[in-house]
């Protein structure tokens, strides 16, 4: 049997307590507000989220997010009414929430409840729709990553947009494969996994040992360890090998060797392996002039940089470069890695002040 989340077990324990403190108001409630029923007094404060709040985009870190933002949108909706704003069925509700502190009280528990059973859609942050899908992989061996695909008309595969934001799994977390796998580019086809070993293994022996690179196999057996022995291994993010900065694209200019997306905040990372052997050595120097060496040397060293500005420009990638000296000892650039393979929280700011406005001034004058 699986171990209960004591996360969810505590939110489910405050959900039912807010529910009971709702059940107690009730009646004092409907009798404060005239509203007939718990049906249509729920009616005019429930089912307007989407209405209030960019649902879509907004990353929302706690209850009281929520209700400063659900205050905030039904204020701007007023305001926007104009001159009609009081002759709407959402000022009269206004008045009674300013009138009735009962009834704000009662609005404050819903609200947070709400939130609260809607907490992992609602918290956090979303890939953009041209965010929410990867390629990898050489040319011929290439393989893509979305948040909730489906394949559209025999031709392609595409994200299903409308529940990105309802996928449970952390984006790009080793959760994240399992559920959706790897897409084959074109053909209405997949690659799953079993069980989190599985995908391990055909990340190592099959993705990163296609690459050729000696740094980048020890780099993929220290991640594989680290996932297998760590206590919470779905959550954790992926070690993304051969992002192709293209995209689908068969002719494509850059691949990262590795690329971090941390699955709370979705910033980028990237990792060089840039050996002289591969990214810096000179061939056919014999016959040239010094001047000539150098000018080569420079043309490699500015299309290297050209590529990582391109990643930073277009992506958004910051990219970590690992030379000689550091290839030495694989396991400290992996040490780096570890600093990004943990997520972290991200909080914005709350809109204390809409708290003190809505209940206190008339927002439409």
């Amino acid at each position: 049997m699986p171990k209960r989340d004591p996360e969810l077990t505590a939110r489910n324990k405050i959900i039912n307590g807010l529910s009971q403190e709702i059940k107690d108001l009730l009646p004092e409630v409907l009798n404060a507000t005239g509203f007939d029923s718990v049906f249509s007094l729920n009616g005019k404060i429930g089912g307007k989220f989407a209405q209030f709040i960019d649902i879509q985009n907004e990353v929302i870190t706690s209850p009281d997010h929520f209700i400063s933002l659900w205050l905030q949108g039904y204020k701007e909706d007023l305001q926007s009414r104009g001159s009609y704003a009081q002759n709407s069925n959402l000022y009269e509700t206004y008045k009674l929430l300013q009138k009735h502190s009962v009834f704000k009280d009662y609005l404050f528990l819903f609200l947070k409840r709400v939130y609260l059973r809607n907490f992992d859609a609602l918290s956090k942050k979303r890939p953009t729709i041209e965010n929410a899908e990867i390629y990898i992989g050489q040319n011929n061996a290439n393989y893509g990553i979305l948040v909730t695909p489906r394949f559209v008309s025999g031709d392609f595969w595409e994200n299903d947009k409308s529940e990105i934001r309802h996928f449970k799994k952390q984006y790009w977390s080793i959760g994240h494969i399992l559920k959706t796998g790897f897409i084959i580019p074109n053909k209405n086809d997949r690659i799953t996994f079993r069980d989190i070993p599985d995908y391990l293994n055909f990340f190592v022996n099959v993705i990163v040992r296609n690459s050729g690179s000696k740094y980048e196999m020890e780099i993929a057996e220290l991640y594989r360890k680290h996932v297998l022995t760590h206590s919470k291994p779905e959550n954790i993010p992926l070690l993304i090998p051969e992002y192709r900065y293209e995209g689908i694209d068969v002719i494509h200019k850059y691949r990262l060797d590795f690329t971090i997306i941390e699955p709370n905040d979705l910033n980028k990372i990237g990792f060089e392996l840039s050996p002289w052997s591969t990214h810096g050595y000179l061939k056919g120097t014999k016959k040239m002039t010094q001047k000539a060496i150098n000018e080569k040397a420079s043309g490699n060293f500015e299309n290297e940089m050209r590529k990582h500005k391109s990643y930073f420009k277009k992506h958004g990638i910051f990219t970590l470069i690992y030379t000689d000296e550091d290839l030495k000892d694989t396991s400290k650039i992996f040490e780096d890695m570890k600093l990004y393979l943990e997520p972290k929280t991200s909080s914005n700011q709350l809109k204390i002040h809409i708290f003190d406005d809505f209940f206190t001034n008339d927002v439409t004058k």
